[in-house]
């Protein structure tokens, strides 16, 4: 499985496709230069997630992710080209919203099910592991 970590508010500004070179404009100086090194190592700038596996459990990726928002989309698989960014990031060009599996949110307001119908979504009942 692989998470990506964001706050509501770019999900709803920015539904269904992440893509960092739609965000560009609003990036601070020191986003602006991660921009650049990533561009200069892979030509282009990912969208970063966190694999899963046996040694980096699904508690610890969304724990981890929650620390870049308050909502964690949940995929079993991504489309490629992928990168691998480090030995548990992996990084897409665009991601599309729309196929995750799971939501975990701690914002009771989030309007999920507008956009994401269906999908399982987990609020405020993270099991305690999660923290």
């Amino acid at each position: 499985m692989f998470y990506h970590g964001i706050k509501w508010e770019y999900v709803w500004k920015e539904y269904p496709l992440l893509s960092p070179r739609r965000t560009v404009r609003s990036k601070r100086q020191e986003q602006l230069l991660d921009r650049l090194h990533l561009l200069q190592q892979f030509g282009l700038e990912p969208i970063h997630l966190l694999e899963a596996d046996e040694t980096y459990p699904p508690e610890r990726c969304i724990r981890e992710c929650m620390a870049f928002g308050d909502t964690v989309f949940a995929f079993e698989r991504l489309e490629l080209p992928m990168w691998q960014l480090s030995s548990h990031e992996v990084g897409v060009e665009v991601l599309d919203l729309r196929t995750c599996v799971s939501i975990f949110t701690c914002r009771n307001e989030a309007k999920v099910e507008d956009l994401f119908p269906g999908i399982p979504c987990f609020r405020d009942c993270f099991p305690a592991s999660f923290y």
